[in-house]
C-alpha cells in the first residue's frame, strides 16, 4: 500500500521497471504481490476527504489480508502474507498488524520512531489543494484533498543528486492526492507500545537523505539502535538504510540494493 502523495505506481513504477519496479522485482524472486491504491486515490473510490483516516485504512487491509488467504476470485489463497506499507501506509500497516494479528510479516519502508518535526513540517509547507493543481484541476477533488506543489517532490521525497531526472517527471506525472485527516490517527503508529504489539518478523527500511527522519536514519547501526526499543523479540527486527536516498527508497538511482536487502528478508525469515 503506498503511502500519501503515491498510488500503486510507487510500487509498480512504469519508468525503466527493470530498476524501479518493486513489484516486478518480488515477482521475479518468486514473491506474488497485490499492490493497493488507498480510499481516494488512484483506482479507489473517492469518498469526501474529512471521512479519509487511517483507520479506515487499516479496517480495509484488514479485510484484504482475510480476502487473500481465502483466495480472491481466480487466484489461489495464499497461506503465508507479508504486508508492505510506505510513509503513511507503514502506519496502516503497523496497526494492522498490531490489532488483529494475522499477518506473516511487515514491510515497513519510509518509517521510523524518529520523526524530524522540522523537515516534515517543510515538507507539508509544499502542499495545496489538489483542484488548484493542473494534473487535478476539473476532477471535482473537494479542498480538502491536498497533493504536491509542482516542482515540489524533489525537495519532499528525493536524495541530493541521487535520482534520475526522468523518475521525477514520472512521479510528478502520477503523483496522487490525500487528506491531512489520514495523518492523525496514521501517526499514533509511532507511539509507544504500538509496534511492541507487533508479533511476526519486521523489516524497517529508510534512506540515509530521508529529511523526514532524524540523524537516526543515517546509518545502518544507526536505525537498528534507535527502532530496538520499539519492537519485541517476536518481531525479529532487521533494519535497513538505502545510503544516499531521501524518504521515497523506491525512487533512488540505487534502489536496487534495498530491493536486494528485501529479498535476504524474505528468503531468511519466510521459508
Amino acid at each position: 500500500m503506498p503511502g500519501s502523495n503515491y498510488n500503486h505506481t510507487y510500487w509498480d513504477f512504469p519508468y525503466a521497471p527493470e530498476t524501479y519496479n518493486f513489484r516486478r522485482a518480488m515477482n521475479a524472486a518468486g514473491y506474488a504481490t497485490l499492490v493497493v491504491d488507498r480510499f481516494g486515490n488512484g483506482d479507489s473510490t473517492r469518498p469526501p476527504s474529512a471521512s479519509l483516516t487511517a483507520t479506515g485504512s487499516v479496517q480495509a487491509l484488514h479485510q484484504l489480508v482475510g480476502a487473500v488467504r481465502q483466495g480472491l476470485p481466480g487466484v489461489q489463497p495464499f497461506r503465508k502474507v507479508i504486508t508492505g506499507g510506505h510513509s503513511l501506509s507503514s502506519g496502516v500497516a503497523v496497526i494492522e498488524a498490531s490489532t488483529y494479528h494475522d499477518v506473516d510479516g511487515v514491510l515497513l519502508t519510509g518509517f521510523s520512531h524518529s520523526l524530524n518535526m522540522a523537515g516534515t513540517l517543510s515538507v507539508v509547507g509544499t502542499y495545496y489543494p489538489a483542484a488548484q493543481d493542473p494534473r487535478f484541476a476539473g476532477q471535482g477533488y473537494d479542498p480538502g484533498y491536498l497533493t504536491t506543489r509542482p516542482g515540489t517532490r524533489a525537495y519532499d521525497f528525493y536524495g541530493e543528486g541521487n535520482y534520475d531526472p526522468a523518475v521525477l517527471a514520472t512521479d510528478e506525472a502520477t503523483k496522487e492526492v490525500f487528506s491531512l485527516t489520514e495523518y492523525p490517527d496514521g501517526l499514533t503508529s509511532t507511539l509507544p507500545p504500538t509496534t511492541n504489539f507487533i508479533d511476526v518478523p519486521v523489516l524497517v527500511v529508510n534512506g540515509s537523505a530521508d529529511r523526514l527522519c532524524l540523524n537516526t536514519c543515517a546509518n545502518n547501526a544507526a536505525l537498528a539502535a534507535g527502532e530496538a526499543p520499539y519492537f519485541s523479540p517476536a518481531a525479529k527486527l532487521r533494519t535497513y538504510v538505502l545510503p544516499g536516498s531521501g524518504h521515497s527508497v523506491n525512487m533512488a538511482r540505487n534502489t536496487a540494493e534495498y530491493q536486494a536487502a528485501v529479498k535476504d528478508w524474505m528468503s531468511s525469515m519466510f521459508k
